[in-house]
């Protein structure tokens, strides 16, 4: 099982939000290593907050559109995606599914009848960062979206996150995979 965090890993972030499919832009390189990923035996999921959604920023038709396109994109290149989940509330709402909470991650444990634990999870945020050490997943971080941020952040003593200098840092989801693809058996 291969988890991916979307805005910042698979397409290009946007502080206004991705707001529509002409905003949806895959970063080069992302859906050919999601191919790679899907054809060298990997299950790959997106988990995703989309709190732009209970802002109004974009309607659920929109993103209906928007991942539709993910997973054309994916199939074309001979991939397959097992899933998109995402969470589309506000960070104050306390809800479990927002990334750092877990919810998602259940989500994708029932869907798919697997576990995650163990799992790769690339993110370019500290809450994929968070949601993935809380879960037992393996986070990894790309520099991609927020990650260069992140990766300064990570030096930071009083960070809420174990082990931050364990993370495998990659400059994008193709390197992210290559590492992932080549990393001998556990």
């Amino acid at each position: 099982l291969l988890i991916l965090d979307r805005d910042g890993v698979i397409n290009e972030d946007s502080d206004n939000y991705i707001r529509s499919l002409a905003d949806w832009r895959p970063i080069p390189g992302s859906i050919e290593a999601i191919v790679r990923a899907s054809m060298a035996g990997l299950r790959v999921v997106v988990a995703t907050n989309q709190s732009g959604l209970s802002r109004g920023y974009f309607t659920l038709d929109t993103l209906e559109q928007i991942h539709p396109r993910l997973y054309e994109l994916v199939e074309t290149g001979g991939g397959q995606l097992a899933g998109i989940f995402y969470c589309p509330h506000l960070p104050d709402e306390g809800c479990g599914c927002r990334k750092p909470g877990t919810g998602l991650l259940l989500a994708i444990e029932a869907e798919l009848g697997e576990s995650a634990a163990g799992a790769w999870f690339v993110g370019d945020s500290l809450k994929d960062l968070q949601a993935a050490r809380a879960f037992g997943c393996r986070p990894a971080l790309v520099t991609t979206g927020k990650g260069r941020a992140t990766a300064a952040c990570l030096q930071e003593a009083d960070l809420e996150l174990e082990r931050p200098g364990e993370i495998p840092i990659y400059p994008n989801l193709h390197a992210a995979v290559d590492a992932i693809l080549t990393e001998p058996p556990a």
